[in-house]
């Protein structure tokens, strides 16, 4: 078997002095999609905070492609290939939709998302291209996130709580745009409150509960008792 684009190793990480995970191991092989459950303050977005290096490590906790990568800054890791669309969105609220975007070609990575694909994936966005980030709605900014991400062109794409605040229809928009984004073989990792979507689009799954990882397997192989039993220890 190849070995894994991304292998997490008894990472341990803390806020101060408080620590948030206690040995994770996860990995995720190319062309996978990996999805991350769990309650809120699980610790699935410092998880993916580590993972992109906003949240140092030591660097052996994180490999990416065989390189202990866990003690690099989040430039360095985006410069590897992975980009991540943060909970929250986290746009530039003075710059339009096309200026937010054009920020995620500035890693310099070649690949198949230019703007005019972002646009072709997202029409919405093409429309409103230099309009301030701040006018849009709370999904057109999430697919302005997304597009910002895919404009890095990365091999590894993080998903932080893709569907949060948003209203099912907008919600059911994005999900029915991802094979369109991982359809040319990207390797992706989806954190996700709404489990049913979550199991839909996936190939495995991992569960964590207080910082650790309570679940692992194949989505379709673990049943509903195995999650509940995970997500909340009961």
């Amino acid at each position: 078997m190849a070995d894994p684009i991304l292998r997490v190793e008894n990472l341990d990480a803390f806020y101060g002095d408080f620590q948030a995970l206690f040995g994770i191991n996860c990995q995720i092989n190319r062309g996978e999609i990996i999805a991350i459950i769990g309650a809120n303050g699980a610790g699935k977005t410092t998880l993916m905070r580590a993972i992109t290096g906003l949240l140092k490590s030591k660097p052996e906790m994180v490999q990416w492609q065989q390189r202990p990568v866990g003690a690099l800054r989040a430039d360095q890791i985006a410069a590897l290939g992975i980009a991540m669309v943060p909970e929250g969105r986290q746009l530039f609220p003075s710059l339009s939709v096309e200026e937010n975007l054009k920020i995620g070609g500035q890693i310099g990575r070649t690949g198949a998302w230019s703007l005019e694909a972002v646009f072709e994936l997202f029409p919405i966005l093409q429309e409103r291209r230099n309009v301030p980030s701040t006018a849009l709605s709370g999904g057109q900014q999430q697919m302005v996130a997304i597009g910002r991400a895919l404009m890095a062109n990365p091999d590894l794409l993080l998903f932080d709580e893709i569907s949060l605040g948003l209203a099912p229809i907008i919600i059911k928009s994005i999900y029915d745009a991802l094979p369109k984004i991982v359809g040319g073989g990207m390797t992706s990792i989806i954190v996700e409150q709404d489990i049913a979507k979550a199991l839909s689009v996936s190939d495995r799954v991992y569960c964590l509960q207080e910082g650790r990882v309570s679940l692992e397997g194949k989505t379709t192989s673990v049943s509903r008792e195995d999650i509940s039993h995970a997500y909340f220890g009961v």
